[in-house]
């Protein structure tokens, strides 16, 4: 279903650079090369990058779940296909390359549908900077994080990296990341404040559809109000930010799913939002 307000130009229906599906108001987008760890090349990083900016025209759309085949999350950019072909290019094409992938991770904190990580196994480089970019990052016990833009050469505040990181885990802990590179296996993670919920293996697809399916059930403008705010407000003056809280929350409270809220208080049964 489309939004309204789309123009002309049609919504892209077959994704060619990682497989999409949508049910019951979650879209889920997975990492198809499992084979190599799920990897991201020039092609699936602008096609995350649009898809990203046309979900808000998906009607259908409530909740973006972000994941990969097999027994990792995202390794990161493709060795070969990436760096290898990164090397041979002038500076004006690396400079496309480098806004390209700020781009889409800036589209993620933009885009006003929550969207959840299902981690296993190695988030590494982009894809650690994928799972932070994330509003949940759901973890097994065998899902690893690891920032090494450093280990191979490059600064560590990669695709808005060093902007992030900060706010999730503290100056030190970033400033550790960052510059060394390590990898930190999901118990640090979860110690560092970079895991929403730690769960098993096995309990991995239970937990992650519970979440979405009570994100896609609950008030869809509120907690795109809210991740707004969180974004936003980062860098803000605390009157500047106060004063966009209180114009927020008065428009919000003209909105139908507030009036529901207090009709079935008072009815004694739970709310049926509809994100209006």
């Amino acid at each position: 279903m489309t939004s309204r307000y789309r123009s002309s130009a049609a919504l892209t229906e077959q994704w060619d650079n990682f497989d999409f599906a949508v049910a019951d108001g979650v879209a889920t987008v997975t990492l198809n090369r499992p084979e190599k760890l799920n990897p991201l090349t020039f092609e699936s990083y602008a096609d995350l990058r649009d898809l990203l900016h046309e979900i808000p025209h998906h009607d259908d759309i409530r909740v973006l779940v972000l994941r990969g085949q097999g027994k990792a999350f995202c390794a990161g950019g493709d060795v070969n296909e990436i760096i290898g072909e990164l090397i041979k290019m002038d500076a004006k094409d690396l400079i496309g390359f480098t806004r390209m992938t700020g781009e889409a991770i800036r589209a993620m904190r933009e885009c006003p549908v929550p969207i959840i990580a299902a981690i296993q196994g190695i988030a590494a480089g982009a894809g650690s900077v994928l799972a932070l970019a994330s509003d949940f990052r759901i973890v097994t016990e065998t899902g690893r994080f690891a920032f090494l833009f450093t280990k191979v050469g490059l600064s560590g505040g990669d695709m808005g990296a060093a902007y992030l990181l900060p706010r999730a885990v503290g100056y030190g802990r970033a400033t550790e990341l960052l510059m060394l590179g390590d990898t930190i296996d999901a118990t640090t993670a979860d110690r560092y404040g970079l895991v929403s919920k730690l769960v098993t293996n096995e309990t991995l697809d239970e937990e992650v559809a519970a979440l979405a399916a009570r994100l896609a059930t609950g008030p869809t403008l509120a907690y795109a109000q809210t991740k707004s705010l969180i974004t936003r407000e980062l860098d803000m003056p605390i009157g500047s930010a106060m004063e966009l809280d209180a114009m927020t929350q008065a428009l919000l409270m003209t909105s139908a799913d507030h009036a529901e809220f207090h009709a079935a208080f008072n009815e004694g049964r739970k709310p049926s939002w509809t994100g209006r």
